[in-house]
C-alpha cells in the first residue's frame, strides 16, 4: 500500500472535521499552530493541507480570524486562487519569530495599549531604517504605515489618496491580489504595453500616459512577478523620466524583490523617482512567512497618517516587537540569503522536470528570482481549462488570465512548487503533461 505524505494525513483529518459540520458541528476549524501541536506535524504541513482545501472551495481563510468551513462544505470550484501563487512556507523564520515572542513574554510584554504602541513604533522604526539608503532616500517611522494584510492596506491607501474610481496603470502581468483590490474599489485598470521581448514598450507607454488621465502607476521595484524577470536600470530610468512629466503616484511593488536568486540589485525603481510622488509597498509575509501576514507602505504624504490612524488596525503587539527584533538584529537578512539559494535550487528542479515531461509543449525561461515559473503553452488553448483539478499541495497551477484584466495571457500558466518531496513534484508535473495532451487531443479532434 502506498504511504501517504504528511499533508495528506492532515487533509484527511480536516475532512472529518468538515463532515462533522453537516451534523451541527462548529464551522470554525483549528488554527495552524493548534493543529500542528495536535497532530505533531510542522506548520508548513498543516498550511499545505489547508491550502488544498481552500483551493477546492471547502475552507475559507478569514484574516485575523482563522479558517472556517464553507457553507456547503463540499468540494467545488475555488472561490479564490491560492494565496500569492502560494509562496513557500518559511519554517526557520517562523521558529525564530516564536522564540522572540516567548522571550518577550517572559520579560513581561503584554497586549496593553502601551505595549501595542511600543511594538508598532519599533517595527515602523526598523522598517524605515531598512529602506533608508541616502539623504535623498531617507525614511522615518512616521512614514511607515502598517496593515493586517495586503488587501486592507491597499484599500486604506487608495481611500487616503482619494483614488477610488480613478485610472491606474499596472505592470503586466500583475499580481492577482493587487488586481482584485483595484477592481473591488472601482478602479479603471490599464496595463503597461509590452514590446516583442515582453518588456515595457516605453514609446507606447509615453503615449498612454499622455492620452489617459492616469492617477497611479504600479510597477515592480526590480523583480517582476510572476515572470521573475529583473527590470533593467535603463528601463527604470526611462520610466522615472516619464513619471516626472506627469502628475502620477508611483506605487512601487516591493513584495518580491528580496527573492532574487542573486543578491537584490543595487538599483531599484524608487532610486530614480521623486520621493514626493513615491509609495513603496512591502510585505512582512514575503520576508518572514504566513505567521506575519502584515503589509506596509512607505510614504511622505501627510494625509496617510490620519487615514491609517482612523482605521485603527490592531496588530499583535508582541509579534510586532518580535518582528522588529528579527529585522534589527539581521536575522531576517541572514535567512533570506539561505532562502535565495533554496529558491534557485527548487526552480532548477522544476525546470528539469518540465523539460523531461513537457519539453515540446511549453516555452519558458529560467527566472531571475521568485518561486513562480511562467509558462507559455505552445499549442494555444485556454489555460483555465487546463488547470482545473491540477493544483495541489506539491504544485500550484494558476491560469495566466488571472494576472490580467484585459484578456492577456490566455495561453500561459504560472507554476509554484510550494511543499513536498521531489517525488510529489514529478507526479504533479506528469499530471500536468497528461492534462495538456488530453486537452490538445480534444482540440485537434474538434478542429477536424
Amino acid at each position: 500500500m502506498r504511504r501517504e505524505f504528511a499533508y495528506q494525513t492532515v487533509y484527511r483529518y480536516l475532512e472529518t472535521l468538515i463532515d462533522e459540520t453537516t451534523r451541527g458541528g462548529q464551522r470554525r476549524l483549528p488554527s495552524l499552530r493548534a493543529l500542528s501541536r495536535r497532530l505533531r506535524v510542522s506548520l508548513a504541513t498543516v498550511q499545505a493541507a489547508y491550502g488544498l482545501l481552500e483551493h477546492e472551495g471547502r475552507v475559507l481563510s478569514v484574516p485575523k480570524s482563522g479558517y472556517f468551513v464553507q457553507a456547503d462544505g463540499k468540494a467545488g470550484a475555488p472561490l479564490t486562487p491560492p494565496s500569492h501563487a502560494a509562496a513557500p512556507a518559511h519554517p526557520t523564520m517562523e521558529r525564530l519569530l516564536f522564540a522572540h515572542e516567548r522571550r518577550l513574554a517572559r520579560q513581561g510584554a503584554r497586549a496593553s495599549p502601551v505595549a501595542q504602541g511600543v511594538g508598532e513604533i519599533r517595527l515602523r522604526h526598523v522598517l524605515a531604517e531598512r529602506y533608508t539608503r541616502s539623504s535623498r532616500q531617507s525614511w522615518h517611522a512616521e512614514d511607515v504605515h502598517l496593515g493586517p494584510d495586503l488587501q486592507a492596506l491597499l484599500e486604506t491607501l487608495l481611500a487616503g489618496l482619494a483614488l477610488q474610481g480613478s485610472t491606474v496603470l499596472v505592470a503586466s502581468p500583475c499580481c492577482w491580489r493587487v488586481l482584485r483590490v483595484l477592481q473591488r474599489v472601482g478602479m479603471q485598470v490599464l496595463e503597461v504595453p509590452l514590446d516583442n521581448h515582453g518588456g515595457p514598450d516605453l514609446r507606447r507607454l509615453a503615449c498612454l500616459l499622455g492620452r489617459e488621465s492616469v492617477r497611479m502607476m504600479i510597477m515592480p521595484s526590480c523583480l517582476s512577478m510572476p515572470t521573475g524577470r529583473l527590470m533593467s536600470p535603463q528601463d527604470q530610468r526611462e520610466i522615472a523620466h516619464l513619471l516626472a512629466r506627469h502628475p502620477v503616484w508611483l506605487l512601487e511593488n516591493d513584495l518580491d524583490s528580496e527573492h532574487c536568486f542573486a543578491a537584490p540589485p543595487g538599483c531599484r525603481l524608487r532610486d530614480w523617482v521623486d520621493p514626493r510622488c513615491l509609495l513603496v509597498l512591502g510585505s512582512l509575509e514575503a520576508l518572514v512567512g504566513a505567521e506575519a501576514p502584515y503589509a506596509y507602505v512607505l510614504s511622505r504624504h501627510c494625509a496617510l497618517a490620519e487615514v491609517f490612524a482612523l482605521r485603527a488596525f490592531q496588530l499583535p503587539p508582541v509579534r510586532q516587537q518580535a518582528l522588529a527584533q528579527m529585522l534589527g538584529k539581521g536575522e531576517v537578512d541572514e535567512q533570506l540569503g539561505r532562502r535565495r539559494v533554496e529558491l534557485r535550487l527548487r526552480m532548477e528542479q522544476v525546470c528539469q522536470h518540465l523539460e523531461a515531461c513537457l519539453g515540446g509543449q511549453v516555452a519558458y525561461e529560467m527566472p531571475d528570482g521568485g518561486h513562480v515559473l511562467w509558462l507559455q503553452l505552445l499549442q494555444p488553448m485556454p489555460s483555465d481549462r487546463v488547470v482545473a483539478g491540477l493544483s495541489g499541495p506539491a504544485l500550484h497551477v494558476l491560469a495566466g488570465a488571472q494576472f490580467s484584466v484585459q484578456g492577456r495571457y490566455q495561453h500561459y500558466l504560472a507554476l509554484a512548487w510550494t511543499a513536498g518531496p521531489p517525488e510529489a513534484l514529478r507526479e504533479a508535473i506528469f499530471r500536468l503533461s497528461q492534462a495538456l495532451e488530453l486537452r490538445c487531443g480534444r482540440q485537434v479532434a474538434s478542429e477536424a
